[in-house]
């Protein structure tokens, strides 16, 4: 079964944000749909995939909001996590992205958020997009 729009992006997300060299010299790379239990921090995760259809008169395209949550657990406060949330707003705000089997029409940063996580020693930084995409052709 091949995928559908959301997953194919969630993919090429994951593969975008792991090639990015700014953002790996934050991170380390460590970029996950879910991280592994004892995950080490900073790292960064796909968050919330939200999917509606957008229709016209010649088809449909699927609007996507979607978040990533930077998580960071430093001795300076929010600065780390701020610092990763800048470096994933760069590397996917009107990114060009490779879909399989969908094409991307755009992607586009919307806002962004940090705060102190429930444990009282990290934070969390969530940047939210919207995106289109549409069926290849």
């Amino acid at each position: 079964m091949a995928d559908d729009s959301a997953l194919a992006l969630q993919k090429a997300l994951v593969s975008r944000l792991k090639s990015d060299a700014a953002l790996s010299a934050l991170v380390s790379g460590r970029v996950y749909d879910e991280p592994p239990q004892s995950v080490t921090f900073p790292y960064v995760r796909i968050g919330n995939i939200d999917l509606r259809a957008l229709r016209f008169s010649c088809g449909v395209d699927d609007d996507i909001t979607f978040s990533i949550e930077c998580y960071s657990r430093p001795t300076s406060g929010r600065v780390e996590a701020t610092r990763i949330a800048a470096a994933v707003r760069a590397s996917l705000d009107d990114a060009d992205l490779e879909l399989t089997g969908f094409s991307l029409d755009w992607c586009d940063y919307l806002t962004q958020a940090v705060i102190r996580a429930a444990d009282g020693q990290s934070y969390i930084a969530t940047v939210a997009f919207e995106a289109s995409v549409a069926l290849a052709d």
